[in-house]
């Protein structure tokens, strides 16, 4: 696999008659910090439920960290840490019991679960809240104590769908600078889905653009830009020219239904 910790081929899920995700292609390096763009309804959150092992393909394979997501699921959730768009932490126990839980869950040994806690808690600038009921969290909080926990067995790759969405732009900040360190201290691979062009913009080494579940652009944001010929494109032409115009790119009930209830539990 050289480098890259994420190889895509033809990965397909249909529901029915719908295709979802269209014969997928491609592949991430070890390291790197991959955007995965596209309106609701695009293929996004499908495409990162298969990676996780949550969601069989219909055809096509994935292999993740060198592990075939069809035929190694236990090994592939070894190696990877998850943080879905809805919340995914328990508002009724404090940061520290949330985080014990999920280190029993990652079996990890048990003279080992305090110190990573701890660890896990100062990395993300939440030690003096750790003994703090969740539920009296801020939204910025609350991403990073998921972000903590997902991270406990230091994953290779950490998979974030719409990991801001909710979040005012102060958080929004805090919560991309401890995901930057992540990157910068243990090597972690990001893979992550947004809205947030300027996000994108930001931090992705490359991005790829969905759209009705078919891969439409793959590349830097520069590459990207430049690919409109010239005239100075912004990401937001390339986005717009790639995955259709707003007026075909609301999503459907359910995506809409799933966003507001995950930006109100956050906010």
């Amino acid at each position: 696999m050289g480098d890259n910790v994420l190889e895509i081929k033809a990965l397909t899920r249909r529901f029915g008659a719908f295709t979802a995700v269209d014969a997928l292609t491609l592949s991430v390096n070890a390291g790197e910090v991959f955007g995965l763009l596209g309106s609701n309804g695009a293929g996004k959150t499908t495409t990162i439920k298969m990676l996780t092992t949550l969601l069989a393909p219909s055809s096509g394979e994935a292999r993740v960290a060198g592990f075939s997501i069809t035929s190694q699921a236990v090994e592939v959730r070894r190696a990877i840490g998850y943080v879905p768009q809805a919340v995914s932490v328990d508002g009724s126990l404090t940061g520290y019991e949330n985080l014990l839980i999920f280190a029993k869950l990652y079996d990890l040994a048990h003279h080992e679960q305090q110190a990573r806690i701890r660890e896990a808690l100062e990395f993300m600038g939440l030690t003096a809240d750790g003994g703090r009921l969740v539920g009296e969290y801020s939204g910025g909080m609350v991403r990073r104590l998921e972000i903590a926990q997902s991270t406990l067995h230091r994953p290779r790759v950490l998979f974030l769908d719409e990991p801001t969405v909710g979040l005012d732009p102060i958080a929004r900040d805090a919560v991309w600078k401890h995901l930057v360190d992540l990157r910068t201290n243990y090597g972690t691979t990001l893979f992550f889905t947004t809205h947030y062009l300027e996000e994108a913009q930001s931090y992705c080494d490359r991005v790829a653009i969905m759209h009705l579940g078919k891969l439409d652009a793959l590349g830097t944001c520069k590459e990207l830009e430049s690919s409109l010929g010239d005239g100075g494109h912004t990401l937001n032409d390339v986005f717009v020219h790639y995955a259709g115009s707003a007026l075909d790119s609301g999503g459907n009930l359910h995506d809409i239904g799933a966003e507001r209830a995950t930006a109100q539990r956050l906010g």
